[in-house]
């Protein structure tokens, strides 16, 4: 007799007692079905459908052309692929700085539309209605604190954020403000370890770092930096660790090798 084993879903309920358990949080980015059902297979907590998918999908030098359906595209695929992991949604650019009103909308076209089990939104102070908003209707919703990339034209830099004084009181006022809005976590990125784990302790929702050091209470990386997709990035707080774009290429190019030459399909390739 056969027992199929229930997978449980990761849930905000899972991912705080992960933090007061002391269990680190493990979160990659993900775009489609099929790299979704991999990292889901490989025991990651949370996927990101990111909209740095308008950098690594759509090539774009930034992520602010990404819009709303396409993000709904991306979330959908993933979902599908997603037994295990909770799936978390980046609203893009333009879909709820205006007003709480359109960030609602946005919000709830991406839960109907894809199945997603939470959203993600960049920034403190300026958003808190939007994310009052947003929670109120009971959908989870995660913040984004330090370098925000949708910012990134009022930076100007994606350099290290919050080193100065008043950024980092801005940032912890930011972070309680969230957690009081009723955020179930926050994305810590880009800013110096100790004040990410000032942060971390201060807070009983959990912490996501990227390039925050090791206080976390989690950690996410972009999957196709973490593969080497693109070997030409290599910021400091990434560990490498597969070097995908030269075994795609060198697979790619025997591909090429054997066509031209004839050697595939050989006999037992053919019917």
């Amino acid at each position: 007799m056969s027992v199929n084993k229930e997978i449980r879903r990761v849930t905000t309920h899972s991912l705080q007692k992960m933090k007061a358990a002391g269990e680190r949080i493990s979160m990659l980015t993900a775009y489609d079905y099929s790299f979704a059902t991999l990292l889901d297979q490989a025991g990651v907590d949370v996927l990101l459908v990111g909209d740095s998918a308008s950098n690594v999908m759509a090539g774009h030098e930034t992520t602010l052309p990404i819009t709303l359906d396409q993000m709904i595209y991306h979330a959908s695929s993933v979902i599908r692929g997603a037994q295990r992991s909770m799936v978390i949604v980046d609203l893009p650019f333009g879909s709820y700085q205006s007003n709480s009103d359109i960030a609602l909308a946005s919000a709830i076209r991406i839960m109907k539309e894809t199945g997603a089990h939470g959203l993600k939104v960049e920034g403190g102070e300026e958003i808190i209605d939007s994310v009052k908003k947003i929670v109120a209707a009971g959908i989870p919703v995660m913040g984004h604190l330090g370098l925000t990339p949708q910012s990134i034209y009022q930076f100007g830099t994606y350099n290290v954020r919050a080193k100065e004084e008043a950024e980092a009181a801005k940032l912890k006022k930011d972070a309680l403000l969230l957690q009081e809005a009723g955020c179930f976590g926050v994305v810590l990125e880009k800013i110096p370890a100790a004040l990410a784990k000032e942060v971390t302790e201060s807070l009983r929702m959990p912490t996501i770092g990227i390039g925050a050091g090791g206080y976390c209470d989690g950690q996410v990386l972009v999957m196709h930096d973490m593969l080497g997709i693109n070997a030409s990035f290599k910021p400091r707080f990434l560990r490498q660790y597969l070097n995908m774009a030269t075994q795609v290429t060198e697979a790619v190019q025997q591909y090429v090798k054997d066509v031209k030459s004839g050697d595939f399909p050989n006999e037992k390739e053919s019917y």
